[in-house]
């Protein structure tokens, strides 16, 4: 894991960049917000077709390095609009239009390893089920049962990427289920993701 710090502004600016430039514009142009996982990053599930790749984004006419740029002059350069999701949503990633944006290479590799670790467990925890990305609380997840799964790349809660497991009912109330929530742990300190997430499905199945 590289320095903590670093690993955070690059996190929260590579929200901001799926929030604003990515999810925003395609929510403008289709109705939908849902991200997905690519090598190297995350990208549009629908139009425009945009997708981030390490420190760049990659659009249909240019690929444009983060660094530099801020939302607004980012989605200028690939050619789209950034826009906001407040009136969807009361969280996010919390920048404004306007804000610098700062992306560190191991960093960003980093939280896209956590994100392709997480969809191949997912899909492999439920083969019928799609895991999406989303710009909310930019984390990759689904849902069976009655059940979350999935890895978010960190928030105010664990500052780095973690994966999770979040029964929608009352957790049991022993030690094992660690968060308000249900299970939390960084994703560095999870030697198998798949087995992570079968475990808490497995102790919800026999409470």
């Amino acid at each position: 894991m590289g320095d903590s710090s670093t690993l955070v502004t690059t996190r929260r600016a590579l929200h901001a960049v799926g929030e604003l430039v990515l999810a925003g514009p395609q929510h403008a142009a289709t109705g939908e917000i849902s991200l997905r996982v690519v090598p190297g990053g995350f990208a549009t599930t629908h139009s425009p077709d945009l997708r981030v790749s390490g420190t760049d984004v990659v659009g249909e006419a240019a690929t444009v390095a983060i660094n530099g740029h801020t939302p607004a002059s980012l989605a200028e350069a690939l050619g789209v609009t950034a826009t906001g999701m407040a009136d969807l949503y009361p969280d996010g990633s919390g920048f404004a239009l306007d804000d610098h944006l700062e992306v560190d290479p191991d960093a960003a590799a980093e939280v896209a390893s956590a994100f392709a670790a997480g969809d191949a467990a997912l899909r492999a925890l439920a083969p019928t089920e799609t895991p999406i990305l989303w710009p909310e609380h930019f984390d990759i997840g689904i849902t069976v049962d009655e059940v979350n799964y999935g890895v978010s790349g960190g928030d105010s809660y664990v500052a780095v990427p973690y994966a999770y497991v979040g029964p929608w009912s009352p957790r049991p109330q022993d030690d094992y289920w660690n968060a308000s929530f249900g299970r939390a742990l960084p994703v560095s300190d999870i030697p198998d993701l798949l087995a992570f997430f079968e475990e808490g499905q497995a102790r919800l199945a026999a409470d």
